[in-house]
């Protein structure tokens, strides 16, 4: 077999392997474990749920009773020591009692509703959080993806290359080619080793990133991931838009925002009414005298000043989460739209890579090295179109790894399975 047949043979099977294969390092990991690895170790995660839960414990504290008082109490007759005057005076006295603050009815169940609404509110940022751990666990994983699949491609047309500069130094010893074409096609194998030492550099990088979202020592193995598969958008726009009211998580915490302060504002305004206060003492003189018992029983009135200001407040926090809510909504359906455009233009694009240009330009790269093994075409030729092809292959892989970038973040936006 000649070289130049040998090469044929090379780029026919680089040609017919697929875009996207991964290294036999290990078994490739499933994204869906990663993401429920993530979900259970992510440290992130775990310090909002304490922070959740610690919110909860809240409540008891706050629409519980005020805690009651107990008082004892000496009175001295004729002199500061203790117990003067007790037996030769009716006014000396040994006194023990209990007071219980009463706040007006309604107000311990309207803060515990506040406290509460707080509580959903920092239960619906932990799902915030996780779904931000999510999105970074996908794009790692999405980009680690790319990253193996374009390695292989740029492994095997450093094969096919390593051969083509053979090729040309054969040509050029018989006097059938030029110095400059084995120049330049060691120029291009410089330019592909480079590549590939970056790749290596990237997926360090991002192996490391994502061990630490999965909380992995990073002396761990590393991950490897599934081949990437292109997946279709079953969804319409409108669908996925319907989706984002319901099931975004940042538009729950701003619902659950106005909630808490309308509990908010129902409790200012129950700060207004009176507070009220009941005690009971019994006082002991010498047994010559008589006992005393003494019931009191205090009203506070709170100043409009200070409960009109905390109303006002309220209102105007309302307010504010209520616009928080309609920018983060407009923001999240704007989002949704893009992404949704992007992953439609990516199908088409797909489309046309896999159906039209690679096989077109492999095509012609094919016929070009058929030529020149005829000496009926140059070497720059072949060269040209061998880079051609491999640009189409890395940039299929490119628009691949974007399309199921745009379907994950689709998936955080609506709550929908789309991969």
């Amino acid at each position: 077999m000649s070289m130049v047949s040998w090469t044929a043979t090379l780029v026919l099977a680089a040609a017919s392997s697929a875009f996207g294969q991964t290294t036999a390092v290990s078994t490739p990991t499933p994204l869906s474990q990663l993401l429920a690895e993530a979900g259970a170790n992510n440290p992130q995660i775990s310090a909002a749920n304490y922070g959740a839960r610690a919110a909860r414990q809240m409540v008891p504290q706050v629409n519980t009773l005020p805690d009651p008082k107990f008082t004892y109490q000496q009175l001295s007759v004729g002199s500061p020591k203790p117990f003067a005057g007790y037996t030769n005076s009716d006014f000396a006295y040994i006194g023990v009692g209990a007071s219980q603050e009463l706040p007006y009815p309604g107000k311990l169940g309207l803060r515990g509703a506040v406290a509460e609404r707080d509580a959903d509110t920092k239960q619906a940022e932990v799902e915030v959080t996780k779904t931000s751990i999510a999105d970074a666990v996908k794009a790692d994983y999405l980009q680690l993806t790319y990253l193996q699949q374009t390695l292989v491609i740029l492994q095997q047309n450093e094969s096919v290359l390593d051969q083509l500069i053979q090729d040309a130094t054969v040509h050029y010893q018989v006097g059938q080619g030029m110095q400059q074409d084995v120049l330049q096609a060691q120029v291009n194998r410089t330019r592909i080793v480079k590549e590939i030492t970056m790749h290596h550099q990237q997926m360090w990088q991002i192996q490391a990133h994502l061990k630490g979202l999965l909380s992995r020592d990073q002396g761990s193995p590393d991950i490897v991931a599934e081949e990437l598969i292109a997946t279709p958008l079953q969804r319409s726009s409108e669908e996925l838009l319907a989706m984002v009211r319901q099931n975004n998580p940042q538009i729950q915490v701003d619902a659950s925002s106005i909630q808490r302060q309308d509990a908010q504002l129902a409790s200012a305004k129950r700060e207004g009414k009176p507070d009220f206060e009941v005690g009971y003492m019994y006082q002991n003189t010498d047994r010559r005298y008589r006992d005393y018992y003494m019931f009191t029983f205090d009203v506070r009135f709170p100043r409009k000043t200070r409960v009109n200001a905390e109303i006002a407040e309220a209102v105007e926090r309302r307010s504010e989460s209520q616009q928080t809510l309609n920018a983060h909504l407009q923001q999240q359906l704007a989002e949704v739209q893009q992404e949704y455009v992007k992953a439609t233009s990516d199908e088409e694009l797909l489309k046309e890579y896999h159906e039209g240009l690679i096989p077109q330009s492999d095509a012609a790269y094919r016929a070009t090295l058929s030529a020149y093994a005829s000496n009926r075409e140059p070497f720059i030729h072949v060269l040209s179109y061998f880079t051609d092809l491999l640009s189409l292959k890395l940039e299929y892989a490119q628009t691949l790894v974007d399309h199921e970038a745009a379907l994950a973040r689709l998936e955080s936006l609506t709550g929908a399975t789309l991969r």
